[in-house]
């Protein structure tokens, strides 16, 4: 069963990977997954947990099993009503087209001069909200500004960038650095503090080489003339009004975690009930059909839920090989083999370029435990210096959610930004292969480098 379990999750794998070959939605796939993995743990049992914790021996069988789903789940659960409502209150701001706000001030015609404050409001922009929907937003913004095609795939190459960058210093920029937060590996101060410059490193190698490429003015595309005025959903006042309460309930989620202790999700539902009380005070006097589009129930309708499930598929079949001590076996394998936390990350973070980042993170967070200071205090002299990569805002976590940001960024596919986009946009994979995907590896290093040149040594 042991070979069995591992057997399976790699097909599930594989069929994520496979997605769109394969036509089959990676949350399909990612519930399978889990869902057989943990069946075969339960009939397997009598024969795997005794080879890893004799505690659990004695409680094997389907009662054990659903005690370890249990704990597993209510660890995950915490990650999925913390995105839920993230994911919400962004819906919310652009329902109300409270984007406009940043990307109406945006008038250049300047190649370079677009192309620098496109990725600097990407990248800040990013770590506010996430890199998915900033990688919308930016994008819907450049069909305003430029009219060639083959021109914009350049501008979305460095919007891609930007936006893993910027998510990955920020503990709700980015899906895997918000597991490690609410998982505590990191604090929101200590990821902010030690990672914003290495990103910012990330971004600046690219946007630089880029400098020298562009030259002269784009062509923006001709507008459209309209004999009726579109009427806005919104008001000036109520666009504003979203836009910083939600911008402010996003970025308050940390301040409230350390105020009060309570986990993350609590922050974001709390930021989330002020919304929704505030749209519905707002909008009382607009009739159904103009208040409906605008509401909390009606936005509701227009989130990701199949991302959602995806990330709890594939996170419970992580942590049925965590049970199982695959990811103990993993672990024991790359210390010996890289014997190096920093060379460990950055190859994670360049396989979430071929796979998706979130079961990588997940399988990390899995085979190295966060270690106490207890713990650390009772180590041994050999065993001290690599255990110290992995406490609170230990080496490993912070490189750990650089890397699983930004290594996305080397292949299209690499990551929810990049899927995206390529969406958007139609973006050749090999296009992006040829043309962008060497900045994107060279800012990689350049910030991994910078890292470790300003903490490892």
């Amino acid at each position: 069963m042991y070979a069995l379990m591992a057997l399976t999750f790699v097909f599930g794998y594989l069929c994520i990977a496979l997605e769109h070959p394969l036509k089959i939605d990676k949350a399909a796939s990612a519930i399978l997954t889990a869902v057989i993995c943990w069946t075969l743990l339960v009939f397997g049992a009598d024969s795997i947990l005794p080879l890893i914790d004799s505690a659990a021996a004695s409680s094997a069988g389907g009662h054990g099993i659903s005690q370890e789903l249990r704990h597993h789940l209510g660890e995950i659960s915490e990650i999925l009503f913390f995105l839920m409502g993230a994911m919400t209150i962004v819906e919310l701001i652009d329902a109300h087209e409270g984007f406009k706000v940043i990307t109406d001030r945006i008038r250049t015609n300047k190649r370079v001069h677009l192309l620098w404050l496109v990725g600097v409001i990407t990248f800040f922009l990013s770590a506010a909200l996430d890199n998915l929907a900033t990688t919308i937003v930016m994008i819907s913004l450049l069909r305003k500004l430029i009219d060639d095609q083959k021109e914009r795939w350049f501008y979305a190459g460095i919007v891609i960038i930007a936006a893993n960058a910027g998510g990955a210093w920020s503990p709700i920029g980015d899906v895997t650095t918000t597991m490690l937060w609410i998982g505590n590996q990191v604090t929101a101060s200590g990821i902010v503090v030690k990672l914003i410059i290495p990103s910012m490193v990330c971004l600046l190698v690219p946007l630089l080489i880029m400098s020298f490429i562009l030259k002269g003015e784009i062509t923006p595309p001709k507008q459209k003339q309209s004999l009726e005025s579109r009427r806005d959903p919104t008001t000036p006042f109520e666009r504003n009004l979203v836009f910083v309460l939600g911008l402010g309930a996003l970025i308050f989620v940390p301040v409230f975690k350390t105020i009060t202790g309570l986990p993350p999700y609590m922050g974001i539902l709390f930021g989330l009930g002020v919304l929704w009380v505030t749209t519905e005070i707002i909008h009382r006097s607009k009739n159904s059909e103009d208040k409906d589009p605008l509401s909390v129930v009606g936005v509701l309708r227009r989130i990701d839920v199949p991302s959602v499930l995806f990330f709890l598929g594939i996170l419970l079949a992580v942590s049925s090989l965590s049970t199982a001590g695959h990811l103990i076996d993993v672990a024991t394998y790359l210390k010996d083999s890289l014997g190096n936390v920093y060379t460990i990350a950055m190859s994670i973070g360049l396989l979430s370029a071929v796979v998706d980042n979130v079961p990588m993170v997940a399988g990390a967070m899995k085979m190295y435990p966060l270690v106490s200071p207890a713990a650390l205090a009772a180590a041994s002299a050999d065993d001290l210096p690599w255990l110290s990569n992995f406490v609170v805002d230990g080496h490993f976590w912070e490189m750990l959610a650089y890397s699983a940001g930004t290594g996305g960024s080397c292949l299209i596919i690499g990551s929810a930004a990049g899927v995206a986009a390529m969406g958007m946009e139609r973006i050749n994979f090999i296009w992006y292969v040829k043309y962008i995907s060497g900045l994107a590896f060279a800012g990689y290093i350049s910030g991994a480098l910078t890292y470790i040149a300003m903490f490892a040594m």
